[in-house]
Order: C-alpha cells, then structure tokens, then sequence
C-alpha cells in the first residue's frame, strides 16, 4: 500500500521527467551554436549562475573540466566585487538564471559586453534581458517546478543539469576525448589508478622475480620461491619459460614425488603472460580470467617482471 510520502515521491519524479521531456523539444540550433562558441574558445569557459542555479553551475563547470573543456565558476556576487579580473579575453561566459533576471547577472553584462566575450545564456524562456542580449540563448522551457507552491527550484535545476550534461558530452564527442585523457584530469582515487596505473608500475623486476633453471630440483626451487615470496618461480630451459608455483609444488608433495627432479619435468610450459605497458586493470582481469595469482611479463620476448595478484590488490586496482 502507497503511504503519503511514496505518492509524493512518485510525484515529483513524474515532475520532473516531464520538464525534461519539455528541455529535449526545445533543442534548436542554438544548442550546435553554443557547442561552436565553446569549442572555438581559446580560453576558458566562465560558467556563473546566482543561487540554487549557481550551485548546479559549479556542476557543469565540473563536468566541463573534467571532460576537456576548460572551466571554472565564478559567483556573480563575488565578481561584481572584483572576481571580474578573473575573465578575460578570449573567454566565453555561460550564464544560468532561471528568470532570465538575476540582478547579480544583469550587473555584469555591460562588462561581458566591453570585454567582447561570447555570451550563453541558460533561462526558461526568452523573456529576460539576460537571454535577450545573449549571443546563444539556451532555453529550457515553461514546465512546472515539482514544489507544490513553485517556488523551490526544482525540476528547473534537474534540466538545467542535464542541458549542461548534454553541452559536456557533445563538446567531448567533439574533441575526440579518451579515457587515456580522463584519467590525466583523475589522478586520485580509484578511478585514476585504474586508468594510469601500468603492470611496469607494479611488477617486480631483476633480483626480486625469482628465477631458475629447468635442471633445478624441485626442492631448491622451493627454497627460491620461498626467498623471493611470491608464490611462484619462473623457470628458464633451453630459451624457454615455464612456471611452477607453491600451490603446485603441494600438489606434488601429495603425490608423494620425488622432490630432487629437475623441476623441467613437472613445471608448466604454458605460463599467463602480460606486457609491462598493460594497464594493471586488464592484468586483473586477465588473472581472475584465468584463475591465476601471478602473471609473468615479457617486453618483446624479454622477460623483464613478475606481477602478483597482492600488488594490484595493495595499489587499490580493483
């Protein structure tokens, strides 16, 4: 049974998807011409936006620079006061109000204006001086606020949002942006070690890779896998490698085998490989792909490391 707060919340949603579906009937040339203004821009794009709408500025700005696009907010407030000195030429301003009125807006326009920088402006209609001495007017529509009185911004700043998600995503499209150039704006978190963290940045490399030789018997490579700690070892015979790992050696140790054969005879000849310019996320998924803790890595048929599953887990590649 629906009480009073699900109603409401089903409301709202309904609202709220209505206005966008009102935003998306609204898209017109202005969007490709705002895409163009900001794509031609040979500075940065000044994003600002009085209130509940500056907030949601301070979003896209984010998004924007993020994604390419060089951005910053700048609280119209604050730049009546002087933060003005941080547009100049060669930005394009984006400015937000609802209203199309913001008096902390209005203020600014004959400076954007003198200054010569483009100017997008984001309002519900035409009405207002800010669209109308916009060069792209972006509008986003009459719909109703999902507050009960009209009041609470609410399904305006929802399509406000989106409108600058779509401007975001289309300049990103546009300039060809990767994830290789994502990861340079998120070198932090978990994101970022997943997108720059490469096997060479975390396998072990020289004395630490433990290495013998396919006469070696079981039992001293046992004393080398046991040295190096890494729960394995590579074995070198005749130009080509093999693996044996503690988990194999047990597996022996039942079998009751004898433990002074050369380790040529049991290990495996088919080792999982990886390249040290691997990203460390696809060597995980390789390993768990395989079900292997350990990966050997070669560099044109070198062997330059051995990657264990604890390193990526330590590097918080996940």
């Amino acid at each position: 049974m629906k009480n009073e707060y699900s109603v409401v919340f089903e409301r709202v949603v309904s609202i709220e998807i209505e206005s966008l579906f009102r935003l998306k009937e609204t898209v017109n040339e202005s969007f490709t011409k705002a895409c163009n203004e900001i794509l031609e821009c040979k500075g940065r794009l000044i994003i600002t936006g009085m209130g509940k709408s500056g907030l949601v500025g301070r979003k896209i700005a984010a998004t924007m620079a993020s994604t390419g696009t060089p951005a910053f907010f700048v609280h119209p407030g604050e730049a009546g006061h002087g933060d003005l000195g941080m547009i100049v030429k060669g930005d394009v301003v984006l400015a937000i109000s609802n209203s199309g009125n913001s008096d902390e807006i209005n203020v600014l326009l004959p400076v954007i204006k003198k200054l010569d920088l483009p100017l997008i402006s984001i309002s519900k209609n035409l009405s207002g001086r800010l669209p109308q001495e916009a060069d792209v007017a972006l509008i986003l529509g009459d719909f109703e606020e999902a507050c009960p009185m009209g009041l609470a911004p609410t399904s305006s700043t929802t399509a406000t949002m989106v409108l600058g998600d779509a401007l975001a995503i289309a300049l990103l499209e546009a300039r060809g942006f990767k994830s290789d150039d994502f990861a340079l704006s998120h070198p932090a978190g978990s994101l970022g070690k997943k997108l720059l963290t490469h096997v060479a940045d975390l396998m072990k490399s020289g004395d630490e890779i433990p290495v013998v030789t396919g006469d070696t018997s079981i039992i001293d490579a046992l004393f080398e896998i046991t040295e190096k700690r890494l729960g394995m070892t590579v074995v070198v015979d005749d130009n080509k490698y093999g693996v044996l790992t503690d988990g194999d050696i047990r597996r022996l140790l039942t079998l009751d085998q004898d433990m002074s054969q050369p380790i040529a005879s049991v290990m495996k000849t088919t080792p999982i490989t990886a390249s040290p310019y691997m990203k460390a996320s696809k060597a995980l998924d390789i390993m768990r792909q395989k079900k292997v803790n350990q990966l050997i890595v070669f560099d044109n048929d070198t062997l330059v490391g051995v990657l264990a599953l604890r390193d990526l887990v330590q590097a918080g590649i996940n």
